[in-house]
This record gives structure tokens, sequence and C-alpha cells, in this order.
């Protein structure tokens, strides 16, 4: 009864934001204005790259070319295009914007590693070898593995290389709340660059799209997006620490740590799960971070992560919208001492929004990239001090 219900809801849901999609998209084109951008005394950010339609997961090679994935522009306008933006002047602003492939299936995630550029599709992860040899003419792709879901529902995929050279991706949850975890999903896994030594690394993660790896420690560190229908105010949206492989997150027994699930929470324990690190709120839609490593920025910022909140869709109206910002939580250690907002404004004092960040991606300047699947843009936030 749970599962037809949640159909119900999640239809109803995604035809209701697909509408809000489009009436933000035609918002978004009239509305791309950086000075409601607010940031802290000496940041500033600015446009790096526009017309990148659907921006979302970056990553940058040694030469400087950043490569960006795709996946949706609200569910109904699903996108099969990676490009490459290229700052050839080292100006900080894109000179060209390149399709650089195209007919993929919800290609989210990238990686380069060794020359090579590796794609994350809904059911597999394909690399292009020596892919800029010839940017306007890249190789046929190699299959790396081909052995996952390929349902579409959290099915798009976040990859990154860790320090010691294994590719990490995340299997969602085909669902909103229920049990698959036995069947291989709610997980992040982890590949050999050549697609050998597949192994499930820690379970019981709904929906994770940004991850990385502390700077000090070398030990992971995930978002993951709470569950929906649950109410406006809960469950959080969360920053987890997964030192060691073999733990699980709670889902779908336990929500945020401290909530049982109504149905699959019947019979456990939420202390015998791994609590999140933080909060990060609920509905705000976490997706991409990176632990600051650059010098540029205040030293109080240094190794400490950047959280990309996409925004909520599905809050009441009376609730109002979520999340749409970049924050930076710091730490000391283990704990949380400071929650601080680095950028915001997307979001409308009526509720309606123009842009959406996703994914942060350094420069070697010490200044981070932005992505925005809304506005098509990528944007650079730098700091100069007085």
């Amino acid at each position: 009864m749970r599962q037809h219900f949640y159909i119900i809801i999640s239809f109803t849901a995604g035809l209701i934001a697909n509408l809000l999609v489009v009436a933000n998209f035609a918002a978004a084109k009239e509305q791309l204005d950086l000075s409601t951008l607010k940031v802290p005394e000496g940041f500033s950010i600015t446009l790096y790259a526009e017309d990148v339609v659907g921006a979302r997961s970056m990553t940058r090679s040694p030469s400087g070319v950043l490569y960006v994935g795709t996946f949706a522009k609200g569910f109904s306008n699903i996108l099969d295009k990676v490009y490459a933006v290229i700052d050839s002047d080292g100006d900080h602003q894109s000179d060209q914007v390149i399709t650089l492939l195209e007919g993929l299936h919800a290609p989210n995630g990238v990686a380069f590693r060794d020359g090579d550029l590796y794609v994350a599709e809904i059911s597999r992860v394909l690399r292009y070898r020596n892919i800029e040899q010839d940017l306007h003419n890249p190789p046929e792709p190699e299959i790396v593995i081909d052995n996952l879901p390929e349902e579409f529902h959290h099915g798009w995929k976040f990859i990154r290389f860790s320090p010691k050279g294994q590719l990490y991706f995340p299997v969602g949850a085909p669902c909103n709340i229920c049990d698959k975890g036995a069947e291989g999903y709610a997980n992040i896994q982890r590949i050999n660059d050549d697609g050998s030594a597949q192994e499930i690394y820690a379970e019981g993660i709904r929906n994770s799209v940004g991850f990385d790896w502390h700077p000090l420690t070398g030990e992971l560190w995930f978002t993951d997006n709470g569950g929906d229908a649950l109410g406006d105010d809960q469950p959080s949206d969360e920053l987890n620490h997964a030192p060691v492989s073999g733990l699980h997150f709670g889902y779908p027994y336990c929500h945020q740590g401290d909530i049982l699930d109504p149905e699959f929470g019947e019979g456990k324990n939420c202390s015998d799960h791994q609590p999140p690190a933080v909060k990060l709120g609920p509905h705000v839609a976490a997706l991409g971070f990176r632990f600051y490593t650059g010098t540029q920025f205040p030293d109080k910022y240094v190794n400490q992560p950047v959280i990309a909140l996409h925004g909520s869709w599905n809050r009441t109206p009376e609730a109002g919208h979520t999340g749409y910002k970049v924050v930076s939580p710091h730490f000391e250690g283990s704990k949380m001492t400071q929650y601080e907002t680095l950028v915001e404004g997307w979001l409308q004092a009526d509720n309606t929004y123009w842009g959406r960040p996703v994914d942060i991606e350094p420069l070697p300047d010490g200044s981070l990239l932005i992505s925005d699947d809304h506005a098509d843009v990528i944007y650079r936030l730098s700091y100069k001090a007085d």
C-alpha cells in the first residue's frame, strides 16, 4: 500500500516540480543578476562560464580543461551531454564551451585521471582515453563497468577518484523510502580504474551526489539527501563521515540519525547505525562539496567543507523553500564549531528562485567554481583581503 501511495505522491510531486521548473527557468534567464547574491566581506562571485545547459558535476584536468556533466532540467527534460569548458587566457572567464559528448544516458558524473575522462551514466561507467588529443573529435568510449541498476530514480551518479586511486560512485535507492539494500541499492561502491575489485564501501545511504576525502586524514565524507513525504521540517539532509568501510548510515530504518521510519523502523534502533556528522537542514538537497585546500581564502576555511545546497522542491508553500545556498560547516576534530553561509540569494523573497548550486570545483589559485543547473552557468567564488 505504501509503495502505491508513494507512486501517486511521486507522480504528482514530479508534475508540480516540472511546472515550477518551467516557470523558474524563464525567471532564471530574466533574473541572472549576480548583484542579488550575498557573500561574506572580502569575497566576490563572478561568472566563469555561461550557456552550460544543465551544468552539474565538474572535474578539472591538469591542463585546465573543465569537464561538466548533466542529467536534467526537471525530470521531463533529461539532458545527455558532457561539456568541455576552456579558459585559454587564464582570466577566470571561459573562452569556449564545447559540447564534448552527447547521446548519453544522464551523464551526471565526470572524473579525470591520467589523461582519461571517466563518465558515469545510470547503469555504467565509461572511459574516454587521451580525451584532450582532440576535444572536437573524442574517441570511442571503453566500458569500465556496466552492471549497475538501470532505474532512473536516484540512478544518476557522482564519481570521484580517491587519494588511493579507486573510483567511488553511489547506487541510490530506486524510490523515496523502501528497503532495497539487500539488492545492492542505497550504498556507495568503489572499483579500480579498470573496473575490477568492485565492492560496497558504505550502506544505508539514500542518495549521495557528492563526496570528498579529508585532506589530512584521507577519510571519506559524503552528503546524503533525506527522504520526502515525512513533513516540511524533517528529515534533515546529512553530511556523513565514513572513516572505514562497512558502516551503515541508517536508511531506510532511521532518518537523520534519530528518527525511526514509520514503516521500516519497526523493531530497529537508530543507535545501531552511524549518525550524521552534520544535520544540514530538511529538504535542502545537499549535493556536491569539497574540502577547501587552497590558500586564497582566510585560514579558518582551510581543510573545511564547502557544500552546495541545491534547494528544496517539495515543501508546502506555507513552509517555504530551504537551501539554495553554499555553506561551510567548520570543524575542530569531529566537532562542528560554526556553520557559515558563503553564498546566498538565488532564492527570492517571494519564494521563487533563479539559480540552484550543484557542485564545487577548486581552481589552482584557491578560488572555487560553483555549477548551477538551473541558470545554466558556472560561477567563480574568490577572496581578496582589503
